[in-house]
């Protein structure tokens, strides 16, 4: 089950998190995997990593707030089974406090950079007779996050994309679903806490974890699982959906 062998899969952000975990995980699975990274060193040292372990990768720079960079790049790769949106970054900030430089950074890569991998790949999957779509969401989609205002924008656009490229592209035989993760632990998380939070490492991390009522973050390799079973034929009748995976954050708190 859950085999992606003679599939070609394109991860955005693939060098590092959660985008590592499933461009590992992908290629475990027999999928050839193509890493679009801005980080070469990461997007190098995945690819070494998946093909010490058999598989079969290979990564490519690439911006993807920029159009023309990325039809390129997909067009170079020619067949393109599953795309992952998952490129992304953060911000902290309120309405009234997050410049409008800030603002258009986080929409031009989280928003435009997700539109863009879309308007690169569908004519491909539609002349190849199909594929499958994952655009990495948020719970902040559809939770009100504290200090999250552009950020919970920009995912809240991918949610919103979702279905209308799931909608749009039904007989096409595209398949278009998000995922919306709490925190899950990576090294970005880290690196997060510690430029906002200097000295307060460890009260931070514990408390962003406590906030899931399953007492924990999640890990890259959870979100992972779930992205393979919605790229794999075993959810052929899965389309238009967006999948929780926060340790019961938007339902159990209280």
């Amino acid at each position: 089950m859950f085999s992606l062998q003679n599939k070609t899969a394109v991860i955005t952000g693939g060098g590092s998190g959660i985008g590592k975990a499933m461009a590992m995980l992908f290629g475990k699975q027999g999928a050839k995997v193509h890493i679009i990274e801005l980080d070469i060193d990461t997007a190098t040292a995945t690819v070494g990593e998946i093909q010490q372990n058999g598989g079969a990768a290979f990564h490519h720079y690439c911006d993807v707030s920029k159009q023309h960079q990325v039809v390129d790049t997909f067009n170079g790769i020619g067949q393109i089974d599953i795309l992952v949106n998952n490129a992304g970054i953060a911000h902290i900030g309120k309405a009234d406090t997050t410049s409008e430089a800030d603002f258009d950074r986080v929409m031009n890569v989280n928003v435009k950079g997700a539109y863009n991998c879309l308007f690169a790949v569908i004519p491909l999957m539609k002349a190849k007779g199909g594929g499958v779509i994952l655009n990495t969401a948020s719970i902040a989609a559809t939770v009100g996050i504290t200090d999250r205002f552009a950020y919970s924008a920009s995912k809240g656009a991918i949610y919103t994309m979702t279905l209308s490229v799931a909608r749009d592209y039904l007989h096409d035989n595209i398949r278009c679903n998000s995922i919306s993760p709490a925190r899950v632990h990576t090294p970005f998380v880290d690196g997060f806490i510690a430029k906002n939070y200097p000295g307060q490492e460890q009260e931070i991390f514990d408390k962003l974890s406590k906030s899931q009522p399953i007492g924990r973050m999640g890990t890259p390799d959870e979100i992972a699982t779930l992205a393979l079973y919605l790229c794999s034929d075993e959810a052929a009748f899965v389309t238009g959906c967006d999948y929780v995976i926060d340790g019961g954050f938007t339902k159990l708190n209280n």
